[in-house]
């Protein structure tokens, strides 16, 4: 059985992503998969996605609901867990197989897309990561103990976890990719032409905004006036298409 997980905390994203990522794991799973999901809010979740608390942290207030929270996830024991299992976050969309992430490089005990702004610089982005369960506990202790410290010294939980693991190994750059910093076309062609998607990508990470029922649609929230003249996605239907 292949375990992915997410987390699902505060009023951001409905239980209607964890169902839309159940079911985009369902067609692109071949062997058996089960999708844990830790939130403190299970209302309107797929019964048949396995539902568990919030895992405890001690963590500030002003970080409480940020992705720094995906840090208690370090920690062993943690729910029924164990051996490797893939991480997705819920604003994700799965576009291709997902077995081969679980059979990369079976040696690697963390494995992670490279941040697609930050090439070279050796920081995952932890949208898509495989982690073993009970290996590198100490990034979970050492923030759960002092989080102020980590926090002071990186700004950005995943540039903490990148810096704390013992070994990091990056997934292959096509299965991976942000659609914002990847696919989405440069300033002026965003308004004329519509985010491509390539055969080879797996995963496609929505950072930031547009969000994918935004990008689906062609929204870009954007609050000052002024980047509405640069911040501009045309409806994209691939979205539609996988996003379901």
């Amino acid at each position: 059985m292949q375990t992915i997980v997410c987390m699902k905390w505060g009023t951001r994203y409905p239980g209607d992503y964890v169902n839309r990522l159940w079911s985009m794991i369902k067609r692109n799973t071949r062997r058996p998969t089960r999708l844990v999901c830790f939130t403190e809010d299970a209302t309107g979740i797929d019964p048949a996605v396995h539902v568990f608390p919030l895992p405890e942290i001690n963590i500030p207030a002003k970080i409480a609901w940020k992705p720094w929270r995906k840090i208690s996830l370090w920690q062993a024991p943690l729910a029924d867990l164990e051996g490797d299992v893939l991480f997705l976050d819920l604003d994700v969309v799965i576009t291709g197989p997902l077995d081969d992430f679980f059979d990369y490089k079976p040696d690697k005990t963390f494995c992670i897309a490279e941040n697609w702004t930050q090439p070279g610089k050796g920081i995952g982005n932890t949208s898509v990561y495989r982690w073993r369960v009970g290996t590198n506990t100490h990034i979970f202790d050492d923030f759960n103990r002092d989080a102020e410290t980590p926090f002071a010294k990186y700004g950005i939980s995943q540039r903490y976890v990148s810096g704390s693991v013992d070994s990091m190994t990056y997934w292959p750059a096509e299965w991976c990719v942000s659609f914002k910093h990847t696919l989405l076309p440069k300033w002026p062609m965003n308004f004329f032409k519509v985010a491509p998607l390539p055969p080879a990508t797996r995963v496609v990470a929505f950072t930031g905004k547009p969000d994918p029922d935004e990008a689906e649609i062609g929204v870009w929230p954007a609050s000052a006036w002024y980047k509405k003249l640069y911040k501009h996605v045309r409806p994209t239907p691939w979205i539609t298409e996988n996003w379901r």
